[in-house]
């Protein structure tokens, strides 16, 4: 839906859909939001309870009167409701046919139509209920399978972030007023005022803290462990002991792993994706080579890198975990912190798993915190570059022209402009009814 069709809907179509899980259920909860809201609850229930108000009513078959249900209607008045519009809540027995026959009864009042996924939190964000920030982490919290992403997603939907953004906004609005100020009434031979300077400054080093806090895509989509090493070093046997099953192919063959394999999987309550990668050597089998370098992409890209090969060839890395394989046929105890593995005898599994464990929570924000996604950091990047510039500025209409980068960029975080795109991404992942 672009953005003129849903501004065009907001103000005209009243939309109905079943907000609650799918049926057959105790309870469902039929939502119906826009200008005829009240007007269709009428057509079903008679006159609507009062504002915030439940009541117990009968709902009838507009058409003929056939009773259809009895359901505790909810009536909100925009703009204080969830979507910012009129809302009715319908909440009926949750049996398929009755929420059929409700949803078919509305489809015959003149004005409604059945929503489309997300539209209800679409028209929260355009009726400026929420803010794009908080629309992210509503998305991300009704996608959230762990404890963890739910904390994270709730602590974005909550207007945590919103909230700060709200401060760094109104900090650089203070820094473009007194920039455009001093354009108007100072006489060009005054040099720039320091302390906009060193505003400008500290608050691009605030943002850029910002920027340095782990991000939120390990915790969705798992933390990126790669087993790397040489040819038949024993990394996909490890894989398959890990896993508990035969997920990679193994043969005495050199270079049978010629591309890579991600097993996700959860380590002490961690969503880790565990990956093997083609063994690391010099090739003039093409089809290999393809592999060797999108093994050599991933250990580069890799949150936490276990090294199975010789320690003085490992790659350097923050985050690695190098291990002595094949243990079962060493007579040697290899020197910490190398973890002597074998996935024969299963003879360091464990300790690997712990310290996989313990370095992959070092990527993943602290539990509550509020993480940035690409998209948002992005755009802080964006605002941290351009008050950094301003701050070495020696011109003033370059400053003031800074500045207004940096808005724009804060603007764009929030969803005040240049979004549409975004939009129709973010809310095609909602559901109906949300």
């Amino acid at each position: 839906m672009s953005a003129a069709a849903n501004k065009r809907g907001v103000e005209k179509d009243t939309i109905f859909a079943v907000a609650s899980g799918r049926p057959p259920a105790a309870i469902a909860i039929i939502r119906i939001s826009g200008p005829d809201a009240h007007a269709a609850s009428e057509a079903l229930a008679g006159s609507p309870p009062p504002a915030r108000c439940a009541e117990v009513r009968t709902l009838r078959n507009p058409r003929d009167g056939e009773v259809l249900d009895q359901a505790i209607v909810v009536r909100f008045d925009g703009p204080a409701s969830a979507t910012g519009e009129d809302v009715v809540e319908l909440q009926c027995h949750g049996g398929r046919a009755v929420i059929d026959g409700l949803l078919a009864a509305l489809g015959t009042v003149d004005g409604l139509r059945p929503a489309q996924p997300g539209e209800f939190t679409r028209r929260a964000f355009a009726n400026g209920r929420i803010d794009l920030t908080e629309a992210e982490g509503l998305a991300d919290l009704l996608e959230a399978e762990t404890e963890s992403q739910r904390k994270a997603a709730l602590a974005l939907s909550g207007g945590g972030l919103r909230r700060q953004i709200e401060g760094w906004q109104s900090r650089v609005l203070a820094l473009s007023a007194a920039a455009e100020r001093a354009i108007d009434y100072d006489d060009d031979h005054i040099p720039l005022d320091p302390a906009l300077v060193d505003e400008c400054g500290a608050l691009a080093q605030e943002l850029q803290a910002w920027l340095d806090r782990p991000r939120v895509e390990p915790l969705k989509e798992g933390v990126l462990v790669v087993l790397a090493g040489p040819t038949n070093a024993g990394k996909s046997s490890l894989i398959n002991t890990i896993v508990g099953e035969e997920r990679a192919i193994v043969t005495d063959v050199p270079g049978t792993t010629r591309d890579h394999l991600d097993v996700p999987l959860t380590v002490g309550g961690i969503p880790v994706r565990l990956t093997d990668t083609a063994g690391l050597r010099e090739t003039r089998d093409p089809v290999e080579t393809i592999g060797v370098e999108r093994a050599r992409r991933l250990v580069e890209q890799s949150d936490v890198l276990v090294w199975l090969g010789h320690p003085g060839e490992a790659p350097q890395h923050p985050r690695l975990i190098q291990l002595q394989a094949k243990a079962d046929l060493h007579h040697e105890t290899p020197p910490d912190p190398i973890i002597p593995v074998s996935a024969l005898t299963g003879v360091g599994i464990q300790a690997l798993l712990d310290r996989v464990q313990l370095l992959a929570r070092g990527v993943l924000p602290d539990e509550g915190a509020i993480a940035l996604n690409r998209r948002q950091a992005a755009l802080i990047g964006e605002a941290a570059q351009a008050l950094l510039l301003a701050s070495d500025a020696a011109d003033l209409p370059i400053t003031a022209e800074l500045l207004r980068q940096a808005r724009g960029a804060f603007d764009r975080l929030t969803g005040r402009a240049g979004i549409d795109d975004v939009l129709d991404a973010l809310f095609s992942r909602f559901c109906l009814g949300k």
